[in-house]
């Protein structure tokens, strides 16, 4: 009886010790989160206009949206890991956004039939459009182009944006840790929305 208990309690600490390594992780992550965002020129400014179709080729107008909280996030590329975390735990969270009147797109260069696989897949509850051309992320700084020996290449910047009922961007994460991003982002919209009562 005596080495299952010692068993059991070797066992427990290991779990606490994850479980306290893992809660580091996530307050890192949110820092560092925080300060890439403190530092963005972007917060307080209109979002820009766009038209993009969704998954099911209907297209989305973020003007039309005016009246929501609108998050929304640029990703790499749809079925790869940090991308497929970001979606899944954003879909744990999407009906509490409807609760508190927002309105959440992720945006990425795929085409709309990819996002319709990656939604079917995983089971998302999320609409994803499609911005083949880069043109929005452009407008919104989530793509940045260089070239290396006159080679252009260009890369996704994964980053999240709270726009206001108004139009307003209030809230810009130009640097994003997927793993409890979500999370973040709507302890973020409580608070911004909290402001405003």
């Amino acid at each position: 009886m005596k080495s299952n208990v010692a068993f059991w309690c070797v066992v427990g600490l290991a779990a606490l010790a994850v479980s306290a390594g893992c809660e580091h992780e996530m307050k890192l992550a949110s820092e560092h989160e925080e300060a890439a965002s403190v530092r963005s020129p972007l917060t307080g400014k209109a979002a820009p206009d766009f038209t993009l179709p969704d998954q099911d080729e209907k297209p989305v107008t973020l003007s039309k949206l005016r009246g929501k909280w609108v998050v929304l996030y640029f990703y790499p590329k749809d079925d790869t890991p940090g991308c497929t975390c970001q979606a899944t735990e954003f879909t744990d969270l999407i009906g509490d956004m409807r609760d508190m009147n927002a309105v959440l797109y992720g945006i990425s260069a795929d085409s709309t039939e990819t996002h319709q696989v990656f939604i079917e897949k995983y089971e998302l509850s999320l609409n994803l459009l499609s911005d083949r051309h880069r043109k929005v992320m452009k407008e919104y700084g989530a793509w940045m182009e260089s070239s290396i020996s006159g080679e252009e290449y260009g890369r996704t910047i994964r980053s999240t944006f709270i726009i206001g009922p108004d139009g307003k961007i209030r809230r810009h994460w130009p640097e994003v840790i997927p793993e409890g991003h979500a999370q973040r982002v709507k302890e973020w919209l409580e608070r911004l929305q909290a402001a405003q009562r």
